[in-house]
């Protein structure tokens, strides 16, 4: 069974920063590539890091672009989204999934729970 358990919301101003940790099982880390998504209030899902459209290359959402960064620690089985000069439009439920490669880019089938970020002003 996939498990995802993610961790590292919370409340922070605006141009401040903070790292999501998303911790999985030893089978899903190592079977897996590891993105992270975003819901905001009223929005669709959306991708923010992560494999995505080209295998082997880390791809990131525009809006994230320069601020955002994916990174993943293999002995830990965790994959982290440090996220710096953080926008009020951040402002969203962060999910972190496990994909894979099906032909024509990554696809995401297992999902953690979610982790509120909130950016005041």
């Amino acid at each position: 069974q996939v498990q995802l358990v993610e961790s590292g919301g919370g409340l922070v101003q605006a141009g401040g920063s903070l790292r999501l940790s998303c911790a999985a099982s030893d089978r899903t880390f190592s079977r897996h590539v590891m993105g992270w998504f975003r819901q905001a209030p009223g929005k669709e899902r959306e991708f923010v890091a992560g494999p995505r459209w080209s295998r082997g290359t880390m791809d990131y959402a525009d809006s994230v672009k320069g601020r955002f960064t994916i990174s993943r620690d293999n002995a830990k089985n965790t994959v982290y989204l440090q996220m710096n000069s953080l926008k009020l439009e951040d402002t969203a439920v962060y999910y972190c999934a496990a994909g894979s490669w099906l032909g024509v880019s990554y696809e995401y089938n297992y999902w953690g729970q979610g982790t509120q970020v909130t950016v005041s002003s």
